[in-house]
């Protein structure tokens, strides 16, 4: 599979947590060439902070892979991640990130923070970013003008 077609995926995991009343984000994470996780996200459903769509993705990957060090492998997300996302994704030593969309209100990739690669963090990986940005922007907008 391709970039575009993993974060189609992501792009579904997001629709579905809209469908559940959470914040639109979806994530998969990629280990191989197949997926091996996917994450929503569960703040509300789960009542805890920490649920991030990423976050759930990497828990999922490393129960799957039954080790927290995700070495070889690729999370898709359709917003850029969070501080806590971004610090979660350098401990489990992922390869490669894969975002969607910028987020200029706590985008930690570049847009307000650039918490990955940090020249004194021990971990690098590479980032890209805008596959399938304006399908993940517009879910998004459309979730939370419903809200108002």
């Amino acid at each position: 599979m391709t970039d575009l077609e993993f974060m189609a995926e992501a792009l579904a995991e997001a629709r579905l947590a809209a469908e559940s009343g959470e914040v639109p984000i979806g994530a998969i994470v990629v280990h191989n060439g197949a997926i091996l996780a996917r994450g929503q996200n569960r703040v509300l459903r789960d009542v805890d902070p920490t649920a991030h769509a990423e976050i759930v993705a990497l828990r999922a990957a490393a129960a799957a892979l039954g080790n927290y060090r995700l070495s070889g492998a690729t999370l898709y997300v359709t917003l850029e991640p969070c501080a806590m996302c971004a610090g979660a994704m350098v401990h489990a030593r992922l390869d490669r990130l894969v975002f969607a969309a910028a987020d200029p209100k706590t985008g930690a990739c570049g847009s307000v923070l650039a918490v990955l690669n940090h020249p004194q963090l021990n971990h690098l990986l590479e980032i890209a970013q805008g596959i399938l940005a304006e399908e993940s922007a517009a879910l998004l907008r459309g979730f939370f003008r419903d809200r108002r």
